[in-house]
C-alpha cells in the first residue's frame, strides 16, 4: 500500500505533465534501485528508460489514427544471473486520465508489480525465464506506450507471454476478461497457478463483442507483438473509475493482496514453465473457463466442450423425439402441442421484452432516465417485476382461453420440454457459432434433463407436491446459482458503465433488455409451475402492484439518479471545454472565430439535472454543427462522436475571446503535381512542440480523396462518418510535429479540395483552465464530476 499511497500523492498524472514523466518516473526509478540493492545473487536486474516515437492505426471508437512522441516507459528486467532467451512480460500503466488521481487505474497495479519485483528478487530460487515488467507511462492515451514498447524495444522479441493489469472500476476482485488469441495453456496456467480464481470466458465474450466502449493494452500485444497474454481488471465500484475520487483509500488492503497472490503466482509459474519457451507449440485452439463462486476454475478446451455441446444437445433431442413419437396413433397430435408451447413461450419473451421496454421508452422520454443508477434495487423494482408479471400474465392468459380444458400435469410436462427445446436450439446454434460462451446452454439442458428423468413420475401426479417442488429445485439448484452469478457480474461491470456510454443509448432501454433476458433465463423452467398451481393471482397482483407503486415514485423524481455520499459517491460525469475557435478560408484569411466553453454531460440525461443550479446552461445554448468543417467544428479530444447526439451538446459563448489560452501557430507547405485528369496535391504540415495532446481532423471536399499520408502504415483510416482523425500527445523535450497528407481531386477547385483542423488541448499547468472555466466549475453541485481544460482549434482550407 505505502507504494500506492506514493504514487497517487503525486497527483494527476497526464502524459506530458512532469507529474507524469519526471515525478512518478524519478519514483518508480528509486523504488526500482532501492530493490536492486536488496536483491539475492540468484538474480540480475537490468533497467531501461524508453522514450519512443511512433504512429498506428487502431479500430478502436470507429477508427483512428495515432501519433505519439517521446512518451515514456520504465522497463525492468529480472533474469537468472546466467541471462534468459526467453520472457514474460507484466504490464501496468503509470499515466492517468485528467483531473484525477488513477488510484486503480492503474497505480494499484504498478504498486503490486512494485511488491512483485521485490518478492522475487529476494528470492534465493533462480527462475528459468526472464520476467520483464513495463510500468507504461501513456496507456490512458489509447494505449501508445505498449506500442512503443511491442515494436521498438529490443527485449520485446524475447517475450513469449503477457499479463496485462488493468481496472474498469475501484478494487474488489480482478476479473480474467480476456485470453489467448488461442494458446490454452495460458489459461491452464492461470487455473494451475492463482490462489484465488475470478475468470470468465462469458466476460471475454462480451468485451471483444465491443458493446462495453472500452480497451486495453491487450490488443497491442495481441495486434502489433503477436504474443498471447492474459488481461485482468478490477470492475468494482465502477462508479467512481476515471474520477477524483479514485484515491487509494477506497482500494481494501485485501484486494491489493488477493490481486498480488495471484499475479505473482502466475508469473511465477509462467516463468519456471518449460512452455513458455515453446509456447508456439501450444498455440492453436481455444479454451472454455469459467469460475465457480471464486472458489476455482473450471477450463477445458474448445473442442472437447463443443463434442460435449453437441453430445448434449443430440441427447435432448433424442428424448424430446421419443416423447412425441409415443404413443405413435398421437404423434401428430404431440407434435402440435409441443410447437404450440414453443410457440407460446417464444411469444410471451417477445411480449415481456416490447412491454417492457415500453416502460423503459416512455421512463427516458418524461426525463427520468437513470433513476436507477445510485438505487439498483428501483431497476428489479420497476423493470423486474414488469417483465415477470407480462410473463405470468400472458401464459395466465393461454391457460384460460387457449387450455381450458386440458390436463394442467399434461400441460407442465409440455412446456417444461418446451424450454428443453428452446435450450437445446440455443445450445446447438451457439456451438456452431463457435461461441464459448454456449457452456451456459449446456447447463440449462443437463441438469434440467437429468432432473426430468429422475422424477418424471411425479410430474404425472396431480399437483405440485412439496416433495415434487425440492426434488425440482435441487434439480437445477446448479443452473440456477450459476446464473444469479453471472447475473451478478454482469451487472457490476453494465450498471455502471451506463453512466459513461454517452447521450445516445438510452440506459433504462439497455438495463431493462438485461433484466427482461435474465427474467426469461431464469423463468424458463417454471413456465410449467404457472400450469401446475391453482392460480397465480396472488403474485399477478403483488408483482403489478410493486411495479406501479415504483413507476410512480420515479415518475414523481424521488429517485435521484447521482450521489454525492463520501463514502459511496456515484457522480454524474460532466466534460467542459473552454474553446477559442479560428476557421480560415483558403487563402488564410480568419472569417470567422469565437469562444466559448463547450459542454458535455457524459450520460443520457446531458445537462438537465444541472441546469437548476448553473441557469445559464440550459436548451437554448445548443451547440451548432459547422457543417463545413470535419466533426463539426468541435475539439474532440478521441473521435467519440457516434456517442452523443449534437442537440445534448452546449456551447456557452462568451463575451470575452480574450482567454487565457495560447493560439497555437502552424507551418504549411503544399507542392501540386499535375497528371492527365487528376491533381494530386503533396500538402507538408509543420506543428511546433505545443500542449502534450492534440487531435488533426481531415475531410477531403466533395470529389477529393485522401489516398496517402505520412502516419500509420501510410493508409488513411476514415472514422464513422467518413472524417479522419488523428490523435497525437507527446513527452518532454518532443521535436514539432511534422507530417504530410496526398489527395487527389478530378480537377481544381477554387473552394479547395480538403478542409483541416487542429484542436490544441491543455490538460494541465497554468493553461488549463481559464478564469471563466474556474468559475463554471465552482458553481457546479457536488454530485458531479466536472473535468474541465482550455483548448483552441483552427479550421484551414487547401
Amino acid at each position: 500500500r505505502g507504494y500506492l499511497d506514493n504514487i497517487t500523492a503525486i497527483g494527476p498524472r497526464t502524459v506530458g505533465s512532469p507529474e507524469n514523466e519526471v515525478l512518478t518516473v524519478n519514483y518508480l526509478l528509486e523504488q526500482i534501485r532501492k530493490i536492486e540493492r536488496e536483491s539475492t545473487n540468484a538474480h540480475k536486474i537490468s533497467v531501461d528508460i524508453q522514450r519512443p516515437t511512433g504512429s498506428f492505426s487502431i479500430d478502436f471508437l470507429g477508427g483512428f489514427t495515432s501519433y505519439y512522441a517521446n512518451i515514456t516507459n520504465v522497463v525492468v528486467k529480472l533474469e537468472p544471473r546466467r541471462g534468459a532467451e526467453h520472457a514474460v512480460l507484466s504490464n501496468c500503466h503509470f499515466d492517468s486520465v485528467p483531473n484525477t488521481p488513477g488510484a486503480s487505474d492503474d497505480a494499484v497495479s504498478c504498486a503490486v508489480m512494485l511488491e512483485i519485483l521485490n518478492t522475487l528478487s529476494k528470492s534465493s530460487e533462480s527462475l528459468q525465464h526472464a520476467v520483464i515488467f513495463l510500468f507504461n507511462g501513456a496507456e490512458e492515451n489509447i494505449l501508445q506506450a505498449s506500442h512503443g514498447f511491442i515494436t521498438q524495444h529490443e527485449w520485446a522479441k524475447s517475450i513469449r507471454a503477457f499479463i496485462n493489469l488493468e481496472a474498469a472500476g475501484v478494487g474488489g476482485k480482478e476479473l480474467v476478461f480476456q485470453t489467448g488469441p488461442e494458446n490454452p495453456w495460458l489459461v491452464q496456467a492461470y487455473v494451475v497457478a492463482a490462489k484465488h480464481p475470478f475468470a470468465s470466458v462469458v466476460a471475454q465474450e462480451i468485451f471483444q463483442s465491443g458493446i462495453i466502449p472500452a480497451d486495453t493494452d491487450f490488443r497491442i500485444y495481441r495486434d502489433f507483438g503477436n504474443v498471447p497474454g492474459i488481461d485482468l481488471a478490477f470492475i468494482e465500484n465502477g462508479y467512481i473509475y476515471h474520477t477524483e475520487y479514485d484515491t487509494s483509500d477506497r482500494i481494501l488492503t485485501d484486494s491489493i493482496q488477493r490481486a498480488g497472490d495471484n499475479i505473482l503466482a502466475v508469473l511465477k509459474y509462467l516463468a519456471t514453465s518449460e512452455k513458455l519457451a515453446k509456447s508456439f507449440e501450444y498455440r492453436h485452439g481455444n479454451v472454455v473457463f469459467f469460475d465457480i463462486l471464486g472458489l476455482f476454475v473450471l477450463a477445458y478446451p474448445a473442442r472437447v466442450g463443443t463434442i460435449m455441446n453437441y453430445i448434449t444437445a443430440a441427447i435432448a433431442f433424442f428424448y424430446l423425439s421419443k416423447k412425441v413419437l409415443q404413443p405413435k396413433p398421437r404423434v401428430v397430435h404431440n407434435l402440435k402441442k409441443l410447437f404450440t408451447a414453443f410457440g407460446l413461450t417464444l411469444a410471451s419473451w417477445a411480449c415481456t421484452l416490447v412491454a417492457v421496454l415500453m416502460v423503459a421508452v416512455f421512463v427516458s422520454v418524461i426525463g427520468r432516465a437513470l433513476s436507477w443508477y445510485t438505487h439498483f434495487y428501483v431497476s428489479v423494482s420497476l423493470y423486474g417485476t414488469a417483465a415477470a408479471a407480462q410473463l405470468i400474465l400472458v401464459h395466465v392468459l393461454a391457460k384460460k382461453f387457449f387450455y381450458k380444458n386440458v390436463n394442467e400435469q399434461y400441460l407442465g410436462d409440455v412446456f417444461f420440454d418446451a424450454s428443453l427445446m428452446i435450450w437445446s436450439i440455443a445450445l446447438a446454434v451457439m456451438t456452431q457459432m463457435g461461441l464459448c460462451s454456449a457452456f451456459i446452454c449446456t447447463l440449462w439442458v443437463a441438469f434440467p434433463l437429468l432432473t426430468k428423468l429422475m422424477i418424471h413420475k411425479e410430474f404425472s401426479q396431480k399437483g405440485a407436491t412439496i416433495k415434487f417442488i425440492v426434488m425440482y429445485m435441487l434439480g437445477m439448484f446448479v443452473p440456477y446459482l450459476y446464473m444469479l452469478y453471472l447475473s451478478w457480474t454482469v451487472f457490476e461491470m453494465f450498471t455502471p458503465v451506463m453512466g459513461r456510454s454517452g447521450s445516445e443509448i438510452p440506459p433504462d432501454m439497455v438495463l431493462a433488455g438485461f433484466i427482461v433476458i435474465f427474467t426469461m433465463i431464469l423463468s424458463s423452467y417454471f413456465i410449467n409451475f404457472i400450469y401446475l398451481v391453482k392460480s397465480t393471482k396472488t403474485t399477478l397482483v403483488t408483482l403489478t402492484t410493486v411495479f406501479v407503486v415504483t413507476l410512480i415514485l420515479v415518475c414523481s423524481g424521488i429517485f435521484f439518479p447521482y450521489s454525492s455520499d463520501a463514502a459511496n459517491p456515484k457522480p454524474k460525469r460532466v466534460f467542459l471545454q473552454h474553446t477559442s475557435r479560428r476557421f480560415h478560408d483558403i487563402d488564410g484569411n480568419v472569417v470567422k472565430s469565437d469562444s466559448g466553453i463547450w459542454i458535455n454531460g457524459f450520460d443520457y440525461n446531458g445537462i438537465s439535472h444541472i441546469t437548476p443550479h448553473v441557469p445559464e446552461i440550459n436548451e437554448t445554448i445548443r451547440t451548432p454543427c459547422e457543417e463545413q468543417a470535419p466533426f463539426c467544428g468541435l475539439p474532440w479530444i478521441l473521435p467519440v462522436h457516434f456517442m452523443f447526439r449534437l442537440r445534448r451538446h452546449f456551447y456557452h459563448a462568451l463575451e470575452d475571446r480574450n482567454s487565457n489560452t495560447r493560439m497555437t501557430c502552424y507551418s504549411v507547405g503544399k507542392q501540386m503535381v499535375i497528371l492527365p485528369l487528376l491533381l494530386m496535391t503533396w500538402t507538408r504540415i509543420s506543428v511546433p512542440a505545443g500542449p502534450s495532446h492534440m487531435s488533426l481532423y481531415v475531410r477531403p471536399r466533395a470529389g477529393s480523396a485522401l489516398s496517402r499520408w505520412s502516419l500509420g502504415d501510410g493508409t488513411p483510416v476514415a472514422s464513422l462518418g467518413g472524417d479522419y482523425f488523428v490523435f497525437y500527445s507527446r513527452g518532454l523535450h518532443a521535436a514539432p510535429w511534422h507530417f504530410w497528407v496526398e489527395l487527389t481531386a478530378p480537377e481544381k477547385r477554387s473552394d479547395g479540395i480538403v478542409s483541416l483542423a487542429i484542436a490544441a488541448h491543455y490538460f494541465f499547468g497554468e493553461d488549463q483552465k481559464s478564469p471563466q472555466l474556474y468559475a463554471l466549475l465552482e458553481r457546479f453541485p457536488n454530485w458531479t464530476f466536472s473535468s474541465g481544460w482550455s483548448c483552441t482549434y483552427d479550421l484551414f482550407v487547401f
